[in-house]
């Protein structure tokens, strides 16, 4: 049992030692029967036969195998993938040879568990006559494979079946391992001082907060700006409505208007507040912003008054008539809307029994193609089955010839690999003879070439350059020049230049000049139209009275202002006229007669 024991170890050893994406077999036999020369004939003859085995039919044992570590075997580590190959060998091809008994003792002296569960898998007469025999019949003839492979192993089944109950059997007998009981650490108190108790803190003194102080009076109270501001705004106000008054005075004191005076509650001139009369400076975009807001104005005003001089009138009307229409489009569009929604329901609906009906359609015409392609497939399957068996069968018997001319090929193969290493061996020996003669070519050339620098080095040389500045240097590109004609252009350029720049500073200062010009006609307009404004605001703030002395016959009632004069509102109109017609500024003119109207 330990003989045949150590011979399976040597084989998985050499196994291991085996990849096939860079060994070759028939070298790796080689190889491998140098290494055991120092065994014994026979142990060397039997590991030789199992190892030439085993790499001989490693596909079929690598398909048992792989399903064995798929389906049974998850728990086996996969160090054990040449040892299930090797027993797997061993029952296929080797059985009968080796005899029973034989292969007993060498499965006995491999781990007993693992042996079960394989022996127990590949043996099972479902795996044997289903998949193992499919996947076996892909890779050889269907009736070479169930005629030496599988019906032996099923002769083998009561012999088989009674070696894995007894493997069954050892591993229940086997004792269960014993498990020491770890040592278990103690723990140990550490010998740590012991703190000193903690002084009682004396308690600190509670602090004493600072008296605050009461909140101003001022905090509640507004500020004095706001109230300068107003004082001043009032002042102004005054200030631009006292000549008017004066003149209001001068004139109701000549005629009847004493009773009017009394009805007057002006502030007296000598008020002791004095006016902020320090003019306000006004940059260029305030003063283009107010020219254009009083432009506006103007324009607004005459659009309105050409509005009503060409009779406009309510726009209540239209409203109301556009109101109706737009009332009437909306339900004539949720009309169209539902009809829309009907319409979409049914096209909906129609396209739904048109999808319907097309794929009943495509399904008919599926199955039907489905009934064809499945005859097709079947019968190039069958097609495909012949080929493949007669394919098998040259196979077969071209794998026979082979194996009955082994030592010929290999006898071939040996001369064929000393010839091409002599042939190798000869082609290196002219490359290195090639290489020598031409690197001593190469420095010679180097010599020559090194001497022809040297005597170059030894000539003299002129250091110094002969430049004409004159000379166009002649490269053959557009718009050559000599440096003379270079600097004469740089010349003219410059000039040029200078020549514009002050042309530029000339219209720059143009420009300055008439945009202060009309910055300051600007400013004028401006001072003119605020000037109106202050006399229209002082006008509309003067109370009316009635005339004293007027008929009560007459049913046109005259009032009295309070104006320059003291004249009434027709003939102040007229006077307005007639002093507006020396205006320079059109506003003036038609913001007071606007005015005079509305009062």
């Amino acid at each position: 049992m330990a003989y045949y024991g150590k011979c399976i170890e040597t084989v998985i050893e050499q196994l291991n030692k085996f990849k096939p994406e860079k060994d070759s077999p028939e070298q790796f036999l080689e190889a491998a029967s140098t290494v055991l020369q120092t065994l014994s004939p026979q142990k060397q003859e039997f590991i030789l036969e199992v190892l030439s085995g085993c790499l001989e039919y490693q596909k079929l044992l690598a398909v048992v195998v792989d399903a064995f570590y798929v389906r049974a075997g998850w728990l086996c580590p996969r160090a054990d993938y040449n040892l299930f190959e090797v027993i797997c060998y061993l029952a296929t091809f080797q059985l009968e040879e080796l005899g029973f008994q034989l292969f007993c003792d060498i499965v006995r002296a491999q781990p007993v568990d693992k042996m079960h569960k394989f022996l127990r898998f590949f043996f099972n007469p479902l795996n044997l006559c289903s998949w193992i025999k499919d996947e076996w019949s892909l890779i050889y003839e269907t009736a070479h494979v169930r005629e030496n492979w599988i019906d032996p192993l099923m002769r083998w089944q009561p012999e088989v079946q009674e070696l894995i109950h007894q493997l069954e059997e050892a591993m229940s007998n086997q004792p269960p391992l014993s498990k020491t009981k770890a040592k278990v650490t103690e723990p140990k108190e550490f010998n740590l001082t012991v703190p000193r108790p903690r002084a009682i803190p004396v308690p600190e003194p509670v602090p004493v907060v600072a008296k605050s102080k009461p909140i101003p009076r001022s905090t509640y109270q507004p500020p004095k700006e706001c109230q300068l501001l107003e004082m001043t705004k009032r002042v102004n106000r005054w200030k631009a409505e006292s000549p008017l008054r004066g003149s209001m005075t001068r004139r109701c004191g000549e005629e009847e208007g004493k009773g009017a005076l009394g009805a007057l509650s002006l502030p007296s001139p000598s008020s002791p507040l004095q006016p902020n009369e320090v003019p306000v400076k006004l940059n260029t975009a305030a003063i283009l912003r107010e020219g254009s807001l009083y432009q506006r104005q103007v324009e607004e005003e005459l659009q309105r008054v050409d509005k009503l001089v060409d009779g406009a009138g309510d726009f209540s009307e239209f409203l109301e008539w556009q109101k109706k229409m737009q009332a009437k489009d909306r339900e004539e569009e949720l009309t169209a809307g539902e009809g829309r929604r009907l319409q979409g329901k049914l096209s909906r609906e129609e396209a739904i029994l048109a999808r319907q009906h097309l794929t009943q359609e495509n399904k008919q015409k599926a199955d039907q193609k489905k009934e064809e392609q499945t005859a097709e497939l079947m019968q190039q399957c069958a097609e495909r089955r012949l080929q493949e068996e007669r394919s098998m069968k040259e196979l077969v018997e071209q794998v026979t010839e082979v194996q009955k001319n082994v030592k010929l090929a290999q006898m071939k193969l040996l001369k064929g690999r000393r010839q091409i290493v002599q042939e190798v061996i000869d082609e290196s020996r002219e490359l290195l003879q090639r290489r020598a003669e031409a690197a001593k070519e190469e420095q010679k050339r180097r010599c020559e070439l090194i001497s022809q620098l040297r005597a170059l080095e030894t000539q003299p040389t002129r250091k110094g350059k002969l430049v004409d500045l004159t000379q166009i240097p002649g490269y053959g590109l557009e718009g050559e020049m000599s440096v003379v004609e270079l600097r004469e252009r740089l010349a003219l350029l410059k000039e040029t230049q200078r020549r514009e720049e002050e042309e530029k500073r000339d219209q720059i200062i143009q420009g300055k000049r008439a945009r202060s010009q009309e910055l300051q006609n600007m400013v004028e307009q401006i001072s003119l139209c605020r000037a109106a404004m202050g006399r229209s605001a002082a006008l509309r703030s003067v109370p009316v009275v009635p005339v004293a002395g007027a008929s009560g016959g007459n049913k046109e009632r005259a009032c009295l202002c309070l104006l320059p004069g003291g004249f009434s509102l027709q003939q102040h109109a007229s006077l307005l006229q007639f002093s507006c017609k020396s205006s320079s500024h059109p506003y003036y003119f038609i913001r007071l007669f606007s005015d005079i109207r509305k009062w």
